[in-house]
């Protein structure tokens, strides 16, 4: 997320509502401190407050992003640069998704992220950034329009996927790859309802579909479907119109095995009443039960 080159902290950096500046900055983030091995006992004071600042990140999230409507999230590189063929390609695909009624999210830092949310924003639509709490801090870019920071990647990504009706993924590094397996996992495991995930950027992407299909299936580390829950494209047009596509049938699927589960479900309540509904006798009373437990009201 952050260019490794960097050697300085920002003038400014936002932890939550606090901003912090100059030797206020802090070393550490508030992950690190949270998965930190500890040397004493003193986490049994600490991390319950740490407890409700997680579900507070959840609950503003939520609140934050409850009325976003359709969405679709676009991830890349913080390293772009605004002349990199790549950027324009985020800008195209994030136009293009504003213009198929999505909203655009992306995490709200530069490089292709700055790209997509201003593409969403110049086409009119709603440019949704999703920050985090890092040492370096990049800050919001200028185009979004709706921006949420996180102190906890997790947090961070639960909103990514809770809120996003498929992942366009650009060329990017390691962040890139975080975002992009994590889907695919979730997908993959049926955690999660299936939502297109598409790679833009076909010169950058076809090694790694190569090395899935040519290394990774054959050694049964992986199904030949799974591959297929990746799709590529070329061009902005594309990826959007897989988006679409993809999303429609997925949908059709996912509503298709709903009402064979309710089917299903009514076969078995059926089937379980009529076992458990003795026949009858001509005078009324269980074929199966004794005569003389009629007597004497029955019992």
């Amino acid at each position: 997320m952050t260019p490794d080159d960097t050697s300085a902290p920002a003038p400014e950096y936002r932890r939550g509502p606090v901003l912090l500046r100059r030797d206020q900055i802090p070393a550490t983030t508030s992950d690190q401190r949270l998965l930190a091995r500890p040397s004493t006992a003193t986490w049994l004071h600490d991390d319950p407050w740490r407890v409700m600042r997680i579900q507070s990140e959840f609950v503003e999230g939520f609140g934050a992003l409850a009325e976003v409507g359709p969405a679709v999230s676009v991830f890349g590189s913080a390293r772009v640069q605004p002349d990199d063929p790549y950027y324009a390609m985020a800008q195209d695909v994030a136009r293009e998704l504003v213009e198929a009624g999505y909203a655009v999210i992306t995490g709200g830092g530069p490089g292709i992220m700055e790209a997509a949310n201003k593409g969403a924003t110049e086409a009119d639509g709603l440019s949704v950034g999703l920050g985090i709490e890092l040492p370096f801090e990049q800050g919001m870019n200028p185009w979004v329009d709706l921006g949420v920071n996180f102190r906890y990647f997790f947090a961070r990504k639960t909103m990514f996927v809770k809120y996003s009706e498929g992942f366009v993924v650009l060329p990017g590094g390691f962040g890139t790859f975080d975002e992009l397996f994590e889907a695919l996992t979730l997908v993959q495991t049926h955690k999660v309802t299936g939502f297109p995930i598409v790679l833009l950027g076909a010169d950058y992407w076809t090694g790694l579909l190569t090395w899935l299909r040519d290394t990774v299936h054959p050694q049964g580390m992986i199904a030949a479907a799974d591959i297929d829950l990746l799709q590529i494209a070329s061009s902005a047009q594309e990826a959007v119109e897989i988006v679409v596509r993809r999303g429609a049938e997925l949908r059709a699927e996912e509503q298709a095995a709903v009402r064979a589960a309710a089917r299903d479900q009514r076969a078995a309540a059926a089937a379980g009443d009529g076992r458990s509904r003795p026949a009858r006798t001509a005078d009324g009373r269980d074929d199966d039960a004794p005569a003389e437990a009629l007597t004497d009201g029955g019992w």
